[in-house]
Parts: structure tokens; C-alpha cells; sequence
């Protein structure tokens, strides 16, 4: 199956669970073409499909109750009960049963990508290998949560809040929603709030790329003094399931993710009838590789994201067999397994439409028939 018969099947099957933004998606096609990294992040129903073929030497590897959607831009913070800030995975979309090599491959998949963009300068091996080393230790150590400010405080040097004034500048900009808001996803935001009752106004709002084509909705109210906003995006189950027809659990798993991982749990983020609801606001961001100004800081982070990562697939109570199956693992495993879903990713990018610089899309097709002739 090509990327482009891949892609109108699962979005055929997607709009079969849920209703499609037909001018977002559109849009979300057009980021893909931009760079490999966006369109990496934008395509785990591809990930899924090619990974059996292209990672068959890991792809039996000990199932856990994974993210699979997971990359470097896939962290970030938020408060829990008690108001501390807190750090980690921040998107559930895509959690299913799958094996745990997954989530770790597609994460240093990730760090390949941000490596040759330029955002990193580390040895794709050694970033690899930051990554495995976060995550052995997080298992070994049954994991723990990042609450930040008493402890980690290098990586909370590394939190950028954001400013207030431009961040509620860029809601109030969003034109007020005039269609009709799903009965479910308006009972969801509802339920979130602070009090019963709370006049809001409902804006739709474009974010993300996997989920990018989706109805996303946010509900914004005046509370007590100042501004707060809910937003309900709509849910399906994993591309897992499309991909694997009668293994996936064919379920939306969001919420057992959210509640069975080594977490400091965000009590503002819920699923409700097939929307996830949560709150948003200047302090829930994230950090991005590019941002960080030390290399030395890059790599802390890579670790810290790669026992994150085990915080969540300790939720499945298999630590023994993970540890074993990655005691019987070559040194560079992660590397090489991570560097060929990096060049078959290129390969489908190539064919969407995407281009290196200088290098014209349907030159890249013909060097790589060349190539592939000449072996």
C-alpha cells in the first residue's frame, strides 16, 4: 500500500468514528509537505502500518499499554491537585496495547529528526542511548513524577510559563463558534468547570497535527476575576486498531492511561462520552528541544523523556519482561531501528510532497530508484 492509499483508508475509516473538519484536515495535508518532522508527528497510522516490516526484530517485544503517537514535542506541564507544576507526556490519542519498543523507537525517531534539523548537536547514537538509559532507569527504579520546583530544578529553568496577556490575546482573537456544538463535547466542557452555570462562549480552534482535522472546541468564561478556558477534543480509537484489525483493543483508552501511569495527575483533564476535556492556560506548555540553550541541558532531557516514557508503561505491571527483552538487545538497537523509520518515513514524506532543500520531490524518487538499482 502506497502513503496516499494509506492515508485516504485510514481517514476513511476515521470519518466513519468521528466528524471530519474537512478545511482543517486540508491544512493538515499542507503542513506535512513542509519538513519530515511535522510530518512524522501528523502520521502514526502510517508508523503502525510500516513497523511490523521495517522493526520486525523488535515488533513481537512485550505489549504495554503505550502512547504510541510519541515524540520530542510530545511533553509538557501542568498542575496538579495540590498547584505544583508538573512535567511529562501531555497527548493520550493514540494509547493502546502495543508492544513497548513503540513508544522508544518513535521517540528516538524524533531526536533523529530534531538532530538533522539542527536543534540538537549530539551523535544520533548517543542521543539513542539518553533515551534507553532514562528509560531502564525509570523501570528499575519503579518510576517517579517530575514535579518540578523542589527537585529537577535544571529543568525547571528550562519552563518557559509564557506570557498572559499573549496568551489569552490569542483566544479571545478566535471568532465565536456560530454552528452547533455536539451535545456530548458541550456537556463535557460544562462539567469541567468551576461552577454550575457559568455563562462561556464556544470557539472552534485548530491546534496539533495527528489530530489535526478533528473537532476541537474551547469554551472560554470570565471566573472570579479573570479568564479560564476548557477545551473537548474529539476522540477515536487508536490507529493501532485500524492497522492491526481484531489485535488493537478497538477502544479509547485515554483515560486508563491517565490513570494508571506513575504520574502526578492533571485533575483538569478528563474524557467524557468520547472527548477529551481539559483545562488550558499560560503554565500548561511545553518544552521544545530548539528552545533550550545548552546542549548539555538536550541530553538531561532526552533521559528525563525517555524515563517519562516508563512511567507510563509501568501502568502494565511488566517491568520484568521489558528489562529482559532489553538485557538480550545489541547496544545500538534503538539507533539503528530508530534510523530505518526515519528513512522509510523520508520515503513516504517524498511521496506526499515533500522536498529536502534544493533537492526538487521527484528528483529524490529518482536518485533513490537509482540507488536501489545499483545494490
Amino acid at each position: 500500500m502506497t502513503f496516499r492509499e494509506s492515508t485516504e483508508a485510514y481517514e476513511s475509516w476515521l470519518a466513519a468514528r468521528l466528524e471530519i473538519v474537512p478545511e482543517d484536515l486540508a491544512e493538515k495535508h499542507e503542513l506535512m509537505k513542509q519538513a519530515v518532522f511535522p510530518f512524522l508527528r501528523a502520521t502514526f497510522y502510517r508508523w503502525v502500518q510500516l513497523w511490523p516490516e521495517v522493526c520486525a526484530d523488535i515488533a513481537t517485544a512485550p505489549e504495554v499499554l503505550a502512547v504510541g503517537d510519541l515524540h520530542v514535542e510530545n511533553f509538557g506541564t501542568w498542575r496538579d491537585a495540590e498547584g505544583r507544576l508538573v512535567w511529562g507526556i501531555n497527548d493520550f490519542d493514540e494509547v493502546d496495547q502495543m508492544p513497548y519498543a513503540i513508544d522508544v523507537v518513535r521517540l528516538a525517531a524524533s531526536a533523529h529528526l530534531a538532530i538533522d534539523a539542527g536543534h540538537l548537536d549530539i551523535d544520533h547514537k548517543d542521543a539513542c542511548l539518553s533515551l534507553l538509559n532514562g528509560y531502564r532507569e525509570g523501570l528499575e527504579a519503579g518510576g517517579t513524577p517530575w514535579v518540578l520546583g523542589e527537585k529537577h530544578t535544571w529543568l525547571s529553568e528550562l519552563v518557559d510559563l509564557g506570557d498572559p496577556l499573549r496568551f489569552w490575546a490569542k483566544f479571545h482573537a478566535l471568532p465565536i463558534y456560530k454552528g452547533s456544538v455536539p451535545k456530548a463535547a458541550r456537556r463535557a466542557l460544562e462539567k469541567l468547570m468551576p461552577e454550575e452555570k457559568l455563562p462561556y462562549h464556544v470557539a472552534h480552534r485548530v491546534a496539533g497535527l495527528g489530530s489535526r482535522g478533528r473537532q476541537r472546541f474551547v469554551a472560554i468564561a470570565e471566573y472570579r476575576g479573570a479568564h479560564i478556558c476548557r477545551e473537548a477534543k474529539a476522540l477515536a480509537p487508536s490507529a493501532w486498531s485500524w492497522a492491526n484489525s481484531g489485535k488493537g483493543s478497538g477502544r479509547i483508552l485515554y483515560q486508563q492511561a491517565l490513570d494508571r501511569s506513575v504520574r502526578a495527575i492533571d485533575p483538569f483533564v478528563r474524557m467524557k462520552n468520547g472527548w477529551i476535556v481539559r483545562r488550558l492556560a499560560p503554565d500548561c506548555t511545553r518544552i521544545e528541544l530548539a528552545s533550550v540553550p545548552k546542549d548539555k541541558e538536550k541530553t538531561k532531557l532526552l533521559h528525563a523523556m525517555g524515563w517519562e516514557t516508563a512511567n507510563v508503561h509501568l501502568a502494565s505491571r511488566k517491568t520484568r519482561e521489558i528489562l529482559a527483552d532489553l538485557s538480550r538487545r545489541e547496544k545500538h538497537w534503538l539507533h539503528e531501528n530508530a534510523a530505518a523509520m526515519v528513512k522509510a518515513t523520508k520515503a513516504d514524506w517524498v511521496e506526499w510532497g515533500g522536498q529536502a532543500k534544493g533537492t526538487p520531490a521527484k528528483k529524490q524518487v529518482e536518485k533513490k530508484k537509482v540507488t536501489a538499482k545499483k545494490r
